[in-house]
């Protein structure tokens, strides 16, 4: 078999990638190793940047999420007992969309069936080769046989733990990670969201989320320790833990319910540099992972996919290597950029074991700047719903 791209992983980076290069007339095939229910069962991330909602446009999956999504216009961040609004909208004319990643990647994949590509799902065994040579080819197991794609271009896509990165010369990568010293117990319930906006929390006794994915169903979250197990925290103690969290109007209006998912997610900030090795290209959470505090890495899929395929386009189109050349240095400019934000919002909202009573009051101090300043406000906003791609 031969492709021009072969693309490694079918979540959204991968999906996305592989709709904006049909746009642009350039054959793919995905591999993802994962069933199609598994990949549609990840609960992540809930909010999109306008420019990824304008990608999702460009190849004809946006309209449910134009129909469905939540266009909010600002946040609120809660401390001392108090909840400060900040007003996007005002400080930077965009908005976010409140969207799932499901179901992001479910019109993805149903945007792809109905352009009759090919997605070949629990592929096992998919290795990529000689991506540093003229002639890269991809080899997997399906129902026990084993196939040989070759192509042009690798996209690696397959998220942090993928075959993609790991198949790379450790002299020819360079990685920066921090881990941070606790994660994110989140619940998702059939109950309305207790804000029309995020509420992001600093408090004593750790960080919280108010988020939602409609108005009948709510996502939250509380800062936990590393060490702590889901099976340790029943629907009663977090909703309990939550409410401590909350300012007092928050915590009385707070609908409860049981939960329908739970799960912990440990929080780390993670860069691979370069993210183009010969003819493989890393693409989304395989060259980058941050905090979910920004809300950033879904909408770093997107951008990546955005100038990957661009780039991919230049080259077939006008015979020039000058995008694919410059891929690497363009998407890490807007990945350390979102990586610093990220940083910086978990820094200012999270409870550190390591920074004592000084820490916690910095904090303070920061977020009455940022809610008391024009200027740090639109800093905060022009982050928040996106850099320019």
């Amino acid at each position: 078999m031969r492709t021009k791209v072969a693309i490694i992983g079918a979540g959204p980076a991968g999906l996305l990638l592989g709709q904006l290069l049909h746009r642009y007339g350039i054959d793919n095939f995905i591999l993802e190793r994962q069933s199609p229910d598994y990949v549609l069962g990840r609960i992540r991330a809930g909010l999109l940047e306008e420019g990824t909602v304008a990608l999702l446009d460009q190849v004809g999956a946006g309209t449910r999420a134009h129909a469905e999504g939540l266009v909010h216009e600002g946040i609120e961040l809660a401390f001392s007992g108090r909840r400060h609004r900040i007003d996007m909208k005002s400080a930077t004319g965009k908005t976010v969309m409140i969207y799932g990643q499901t179901e992001v990647t479910l019109d993805l994949m149903n945007a792809r069936k109905a352009a009759g590509l090919t997605s070949v799902y629990e592929a096992k065994d998919v290795q990529p080769h000689d991506f540093d040579g003229s002639h890269p080819r991809v080899t997997y197991v399906k129902d026990g046989v084993t196939h040989t794609l070759d192509c042009d271009f690798i996209a690696g896509c397959d998220g942090f733990h993928g075959v993609s990165r790991a198949s790379v010369p450790a002299a020819a990568i360079e990685e920066f990670e921090r881990v941070y010293p606790f994660g994110w117990l989140g619940i998702l319930s059939e109950t309305p969201p207790v804000s029309h906006e995020l509420i992001y929390s600093n408090h004593a006794r750790g960080f919280a989320l108010c988020t939602m994915r409609s108005m009948k169903r709510s996502r939250y979250y509380v800062q936990c320790s590393l060490d702590d197990h889901v099976d340790q925290w029943s629907d009663d103690r977090f909703w309990d833990e939550l409410k401590r969290r909350l300012d007092q109007e928050a915590a009385d209006s707070l609908v409860t319910g049981p939960s329908i998912e739970k799960s912990i997610a440990p929080l780390r900030s993670f860069v691979a540099e370069p993210m183009r090795f010969g003819k493989m290209f890393l693409c989304g959470d395989a060259a980058h992972i941050v905090p979910p505090t920004g809300a950033k890495g879904l909408n770093l899929a997107a951008s990546d996919a955005h100038y990957l395929s661009s780039a991919l386009r230049e080259f077939y189109d006008e015979k020039s290597s000058a995008g694919i050349d410059a891929y690497s240095t363009k998407a890490l400019a807007r990945v350390w950029k979102a990586v610093r934000f990220s940083w910086w919002m978990t820094s200012m909202l999270h409870k550190f074991p390591d920074t004592g009573t000084i820490g916690a009051r910095i904090q303070l101090a920061e977020l009455d700047y940022v809610t008391q300043s024009q200027a740090a406000m639109t800093s905060l906003s022009e982050n928040y719903v996106g850099l320019p791609f």
